[in-house]
């Protein structure tokens, strides 16, 4: 996030939106966030190192595609899948530090994490449209419009929806999985209901808190399905 506000400095300055941001308004200044990633890099190499051999060799990718990220808006639309990719080694990371070892489950919920987010980023970027085609920015709702943009958001999320239910399924989960599934699915169902083209005034309702609400309760259900074991 810090590289990602370092390297927008510029747009979001421009942008009614972002300009109460911390960098455009001077409270931090863009060598002091640079200088911050920088720093953070590195801790996350020494981390990596001292969890496994693996983890820290996989490193440099997961931080490669983090970081690319924030370059992706300058030319592609894809730029949300790019973010979810991102966001998507979390579960796979995590798997790996702990067994040293790859698995198909832990692959499975990151696909559904980067279906997750990018149909969630679509929905957000709904905001900027405009700014974004003033700018020659890339997104969905700038190349495509906002309708077709939230269609593509919805079908992401069906896809993110399937590969919980088969990780479910291929994992053996048992009820408090499936509860967890179920609030999940109807967190993701409510933020669309709430969000249309010509009414953004819910997107961040929908953008943080729908998905912040569906990303803990889901997880307090998975690993009170694991224990519960």
């Amino acid at each position: 996030m810090a590289f990602n506000r370092y390297l927008d400095r510029n747009f979001d300055a421009k942008n009614p939106r972002t300009a109460i941001r911390e960098i455009p308004k001077g409270i931090i200044s863009a060598n002091s966030a640079l200088g911050f990633t920088i720093i953070c890099c590195i801790l996350f190499f020494i981390t990596c190192f001292f969890i496994n051999q693996l983890c820290f060799f996989l490193s440099p990718i997961a931080l490669f595609v983090i970081l690319f990220y924030s370059f992706t808006k300058r030319f592609t639309p894809l730029c949300h899948l790019v973010l979810g990719i991102g966001l998507s080694l979390a579960p796979i990371g995590a798997y790996l530090a702990v067994t040293g070892e790859f698995s198909l489950l832990p692959v499975l919920f990151s696909c559904a994490v980067i279906f997750w987010v990018s149909g969630f980023d679509i929905i957000y970027a709904l905001q900027d449209e405009e700014f974004d085609k003033s700018q020659k920015l890339y997104s969905m709702p700038s190349w495509l419009g906002k309708s077709k943009a939230l269609h593509v958001s919805e079908l992401l999320h069906l896809l993110s929806t399937a590969c919980v239910l088969t990780a479910g399924f291929y994992g053996s989960f048992g009820l408090w999985y499936w509860i967890g599934v179920a609030v999940f699915i109807g967190m993701l169902i409510y933020q669309h209901s709430i969000v249309k083209p010509n009414d953004l005034s819910k997107v961040n309702l929908a953008f943080m808190t729908a998905n912040g609400i569906a990303s803990v309760l889901f997880a307090v259900f998975v690993i009170t399905d694991l224990f519960w074991k």
